[in-house]
């Protein structure tokens, strides 16, 4: 287990946490959360072994194995699967050592070699490899495609990928979600719930959290507090505890009033000195209570638009691509003022081409899109970051927007965005992605637009500014056009939704669960095609005989390889079973067998790899069959 034994934690004179003591069990899944600062990323970094506390002690398994995901990843020539691989250094460690054995002719070494492979399941480890980066949105010809051509997005997932791939005993992982769509998100959801380990996780993200953890570990005033059961849970438990907080403060504040009432009316008499006296010592040995506070940091709203025509953006039968390829055909979309529009699509689907198209950065190949009169658009995406000027601060960001305004107006306006003091006049060079996504929302929401579009607003975005732009979003007159992963943006924002596929954007009559579910039906789809190269059409009664013959004919090498592999898998499992007759017999370990003991093991991992490799086969070639269509 991982314990925490009065421990205090610092960063240079800066005091994170003070006194912590508290253990986490093997298996659990821990969300890690707390204010920008608090110091969850300093405890990240003391459970690799990079930092050290102050006072105290931190307790962890020695032998553990400790995985994260790297900041950053070098533009290697290596493919992304091998890239991957390279999470499991045991497997890599293994691959090494058997190749080397193998030159050697090393027979004994070569047969503990493949038995550890076999026990690690490394025969495997390449599927694995592959399964990984296939949820996380990589496509098949994307797995040999070497790392040096992916984005630096991408190469983010990459990272994410090799540190799935490390067996650990603990998974850190800080804002995992980030850079990543929806379908991505869901599918790493699944991937963490079955997760056999320790896990610590730092999300912004509240339906990601209450999803996958059963513990949170929060930060506040240098404290670190163990909650039971997901965020959710969390925020009950914690408003629980502020609100009888606050009462005990505030009964304590009455006592104290009363106490030193009695103090200052008596305290100079001769008779009642005594009494004053025991009162003011009685004040002194009180433990005082601090008053709650939840106060958010952040406040601020839409200002209203200027005018609201309708409709605000119309699309009219429009393609729209790159250069003369179409991504997206015949796409008919009206906008309307209130309206608020959620577009789902898996990645790569068009849902950041048809943003683009709404904000003008793209043209119609075909149809018409129509502005309505004084549209005044706000367009919210991740590489407009990158247009912030890096040596202007955000008053002079706010300046240079507006400079009708008083100045004062500006940082009133600045510290609803928590651009407070001297951070409202500090250049913005050295600013993290939250600080400068909350610059460049409080630069956009100033422009008083009438349709917002954002695409992933919620990048680097800690919870308590999420849910200002929720509630932020909910009193805004305009119009709204929404890409995130966030399901409670989207839950709270929304009230339809629009579903990028299969080069269309058509209304889709669901809700987020309903996604989910498409989602699940789509990779099954997927996969069926995978085992057959051409999909067969089923015929129920108009098959002629030619028809019939065909479908045999399609049927006749599947049974046939199916019923060899019957035949061996029945000839490997009885070869098995004697060697695991033989391996109870006590004289094969005996020294004048020692060759027989490293052949009996070599071909027991064999036999395993064989079965496991039949085994898959057979189950292709079975839904290979369900997927032809059935014989009449």
């Amino acid at each position: 287990m991982i314990q925490f034994k009065q421990l205090t934690l610092t960063r240079g004179a800066k005091i994170l946490v003070e006194q912590a003591s508290f253990q986490l069990h093997p298996g659990h899944k821990v969300g890690l959360t707390g204010a920008n600062g608090a110091g969850k990323s300093s405890l990240f970094a003391l459970l690799r072994g990079e930092l050290h506390p102050e006072v105290g002690d931190l307790e962890m398994p020695p032998n553990w194995v400790v995985a994260h995901v790297a900041q950053e990843t070098p533009a290697l020539a290596q493919s992304a699967i091998a890239f991957t691989l390279d999470g499991d250094v045991e497997l890599r460690q293994v691959e090494i050592a058997l190749a080397q054995a193998e030159a050697d002719h090393a027979g004994e070494k070569i047969a503990e070699l493949h038995q550890r492979l076999s026990d690690i399941e490394g025969y495997s480890a390449k599927a694995r490899a592959a399964a990984l980066l296939d949820g996380l949105g990589f496509s098949q010809a994307d797995l040999e495609r070497p790392v040096s051509d992916f984005s630096g997005g991408w190469r983010v997932r990459l990272n994410l990928a090799r540190a799935l791939m490390c067996r650990s005993d603990l998974l850190l992982l800080d804002e995992p979600t980030n850079h990543l769509d929806l379908d991505a998100v869901i599918w790493l959801e699944g991937w963490l719930r079955e997760y056999r380990g320790t896990l610590l996780l730092i999300s912004h993200d509240r339906d990601f959290l209450d999803s996958v953890v059963n513990n949170i570990l929060h930060i506040e005033q240098q404290r670190l507090t163990l909650y039971r059961g997901g965020y959710s849970d969390f925020e009950r438990q914690r408003a629980e505890k502020l609100a009888l907080q606050q009462a005990m403060f505030e009964k304590q504040q009455r006592k104290v009033s009363h106490l030193q009432s009695y103090i200052d009316r008596f305290r100079v008499q001769a008779t009642k000195a005594r009494q004053a006296q025991s009162r003011i010592k009685a004040l002194e040995r009180m433990e005082m209570i601090s008053a709650a506070h939840v106060d958010s940091q952040f406040n601020f709203e839409f200002r209203e638009p200027v005018s609201a025509p309708d409709p605000l953006l119309v699309l009219d039968d429009v393609d729209v691509g790159y250069g003369h390829s179409p991504i997206l055909n015949k796409v008919v979309f009206t906008i309307r003022p209130g309206e608020r529009v959620g577009l789902l699509g898996k990645n790569g689907a068009g849902k950041s081409t048809l943003i683009k198209l709404l904000a003008a950065e793209l043209f119609p190949l075909a149809g018409k899109r129509v502005e309505g009169k004084d549209l005044n658009i706000g367009y919210f995406a991740q590489h407009q970051l990158e247009q912030l000027r890096p040596n202007e601060s955000p008053l002079q960001h706010m300046m240079r927007l507006d400079p009708a305004t008083r100045e004062q107006e500006h940082l009133n306006y600045l510290g609803g965005f928590d651009f407070k003091g001297d951070m409202a006049r500090t250049p913005c060079l050295n600013f993290s992605g939250g600080e400068k996504s909350r610059l460049a929302l409080a630069l956009l929401i100033w422009t008083r637009p009438n349709l917002l579009l954002l695409d992933e607003p919620t990048n680097h975005l800690d919870l308590e500014m999420r849910h200002a732009l929720t509630m932020a979003l909910q009193d805004y007159q305009g119009g709204v056009i929404l890409v995130s992963h966030d399901r409670a943006l989207l839950r709270a924002s929304c009230d339809r939704f629009v579903l990028v596929a299969d080069a269309k954007a058509e209304t889709f009559d669901g809700d987020l669960d309903d996604y989910k579910a498409w989602l699940a039906s789509v990779k099954m789809q997927e996969n069926v095609a995978n085992t057959s190269e051409k999909s067969v059409k089923k015929n129920d009664y108009a098959q002629n005989k030619a028809d019939r013959q065909a479908r045999i004919l399609a049927r006749r090498p599947l049974l046939k390889t199916l019923t060899q592999l019957e035949q061996s898998l029945s000839t490997y499992q009885i070869e098995k079973q004697s060697l695991e007759s033989r391996a109870l017999d006590a004289t094969l370990y005996e020294p004048a067998h020692k060759l027989e003991l490293q052949q009996h093991i070599k071909r027991q991992a064999e036999l395993t790899s064989l079965i496991d490799e039949a085994e898959l086969q057979w189950l292709e070639i079975h839904e290979a069959l369900e997927a032809l269509p059935e014989i009449d």
